[in-house]
C-alpha cells in the first residue's frame, strides 16, 4: 500500500471497476476544474504581458523587432493550448501503455541533443535542437515522460518496490541514465527537478524508508560532488553566498534581480516601468521573468504569482487523491507527480530570484519565454483535466449502478457531474 493510500485506506466498495457501459461525454462534463483552469490561465496571460514587457528593448536592439518574442510567446501559447486540447481527449490507459515508449523516445533527444551538428549550443549549454522555426529542449520532454512513466511503474511494480531491492534498483537505473545525459548538456536544474519530483513518487508509492533514506543522502552527495567538482557551478554556489562580494561577475545575476526586487517595493513601478529588465538583468523575459515582475508589480504582484503556483500545486494533490480514494493508482500517481514537479520548478526558479537558491537556469512553469516549456506544461495541465474526468466518470457510473436509476432520472441528474 502506497504511502498516499495509508493516510485513508479506501474501502472495499470504493474500488470500482467498470464492467457496464461507460457513460458518454454527454453524462458527465469533460471540463469541470473551473478554478484550476482559471488559475492556468491567468498565469499564461500574465506570462505572455510579461515577456512582452520585459523583452521589448532586447528584442528591438538585437533582432529590430520589438514583438519578436511577444508574439512567438503567443504563438507557443496558442500551440500548447491546440495540443493541450487533443491531449485531453487521450484515454488514461492510453498514456499508461505509452510510458516506457515516451521514456525512450525522451532518453532519444537527450542523446541526440549531445551530437555535434544535430544539438545547438547556447551560451556553452547544447540543451535545444533546432526544427528550423524554433528551437525544441528536450530536457522539458524528458521531466513529463519520466513523471509518466513512474506512474505507470509504481502501477505495475509497487509490491516489489517494498519487498524486492530490485524493485527499487530498476527505476533508479532509468533515473541515473537520464541524469548522467542531461549533466552532459549540462542541465544541472532540470536533473535536480527529475530526481527530486521521481523520489518523492516513489515516497507517495510506498518504498522503504530506510531504502529512501538512503537514496536521499546518496543523491545529495552526488549532486554536492557535481557542484563542487564543477568550476562554473561552484562559482554560482560562490556568487549566491555572497553577490555583492563581486556584484560584476559571479553575483551579476543575483544582485541586479534583488535590485529589481527592492525597486518594486510593495505595489511596484508600473507595467513597463522596470529599469533591470534595460539590458542590467540577463535573461529577463526567461530565467529572471519573476524579478521583473517583482518590480513592475511589486511584492503584491509577486505574491499574487506564488498564491496562483499554491493553488496549482494544491489542486493537483486533490485530483490525485480523489483518484485514488476510487482505486485509480495510475492516475493518482501521475496527478501527484504533476503536482510535485510543478511546484518543484516554480519554487527553484522563484527562490533562484530572490536569492534563496543558487542560479540553475530553470523557466518559471507557463510564464517564462519558451515555445518547449509552455508546450509541455499545457499538456500537464490536459492530463490533471483527464485525470479529475475519468474519476468523475467511474464515480457517475458507480452511482448508477447503486441506485439502478432509469435512463430519464440519470439524465436528469447528469449535470452534477
Amino acid at each position: 500500500m502506497s504511502r498516499a493510500m495509508a493516510f485513508r485506506k479506501p474501502s472495499a466498495e470504493a474500488v470500482v471497476t467498470i464492467k457496464s457501459k461507460t457513460p458518454s461525454v454527454s453524462d458527465v462534463k469533460l471540463l469541470k476544474e473551473h478554478w484550476l483552469l482559471f488559475a492556468i490561465f491567468m498565469l499564461l496571460g500574465i506570462g505572455i504581458v510579461m515577456v512582452g514587457s520585459s523583452s521589448f528593448e532586447i528584442a528591438d536592439r538585437k533582432l529590430g523587432q520589438p514583438f519578436y518574442y511577444l508574439g512567438r510567446q503567443m504563438a507557443y501559447v496558442l500551440i500548447g493550448l491546440l495540443v493541450a486540447t487533443v491531449a485531453l481527449r487521450l484515454p488514461l490507459t492510453t498514456w499508461e501503455k505509452m510510458g516506457g515508449y515516451l521514456l525512450m523516445a525522451g532518453v532519444l533527444l537527450l542523446i541526440l541533443v549531445l551530437i555535434p551538428g544535430i544539438g545547438r549550443e547556447v551560451n556553452g549549454s547544447m540543451r535545444w535542437l533546432s526544427l528550423g522555426v524554433a528551437n525544441v529542449q528536450p530536457s522539458e520532454f524528458a521531466k513529463l515522460f519520466v513523471i509518466i512513466y513512474m506512474a505507470g511503474y509504481l502501477v505495475r511494480h509497487g509490491d516489489s518496490m517494498q519487498t524486492a531491492l530490485g524493485g527499487f534498483v530498476r527505476p533508479m537505473a532509468v533515473l541515473a541514465l537520464v541524469s548522467v545525459l542531461l549533466l552532459a548538456e549540462p542541465d544541472f536544474g532540470a536533473a535536480a527537478v527529475i530526481l527530486a519530483t521521481a523520489m518523492a513518487m516513489m515516497f507517495l508509492g510506498g518504498v522503504r524508508f530506510s531504502q529512501f533514506l538512503v537514496l536521499v543522502v546518496l543523491m545529495a552527495l552526488a549532486l554536492a560532488a557535481l557542484a563542487v567538482s564543477s568550476p562554473y557551478r561552484m562559482e554560482r554556489i560562490t556568487g549566491f553566498m555572497d553577490p555583492w562580494a563581486d556584484p560584476f561577475n559571479s553575483g551579476f545575476q543575483l544582485t541586479q534581480a534583488l535590485i529589481a526586487f527592492g525597486r518594486g517595493e510593495w505595489f511596484g513601478v508600473g507595467l513597463g516601468g522596470s529599469v533591470q529588465k534595460l539590458f542590467y538583468l540577463p535573461e529577463a523575459h526567461t530565467d529572471f521573468l519573476f524579478a521583473v515582475i517583482s518590480e513592475e508589480f511589486g511584492f503584491v504582484g509577486g505574491l499574487t504569482i506564488i498564491a496562483l503556483f499554491s493553488f496549482v500545486v494544491v489542486r493537483a494533490f486533490m485530483i490525485g487523491r480523489l483518484a485514488e480514494k476510487i482505486g485509480m493508482r495510475f492516475a493518482s500517481y501521475l496527478a501527484y507527480g504533476l503536482g510535485i514537479w510543478i511546484g518543484i520548478q516554480a519554487f527553484i526558479n522563484i527562490g533562484v530570484n530572490m536569492g534563496v537558491l543558487p542560479t540553475k537556469g530553470l523557466t518559471l512553469p507557463f510564464m517564462s519565454y519558451g515555445g518547449s516549456s509552455v508546450l509541455v506544461m499545457c499538456i500537464a495541465v490536459a492530463l490533471l483535466l483527464r485525470v479529475d474526468y475519468e474519476r468523475r466518470l467511474v464515480e457517475y457510473d458507480n452511482h448508477k449502478k447503486a441506485v439502478g436509476s432509469q435512463q430519464d432520472g440519470a439524465t436528469e441528474g447528469a449535470t452534477r457531474w
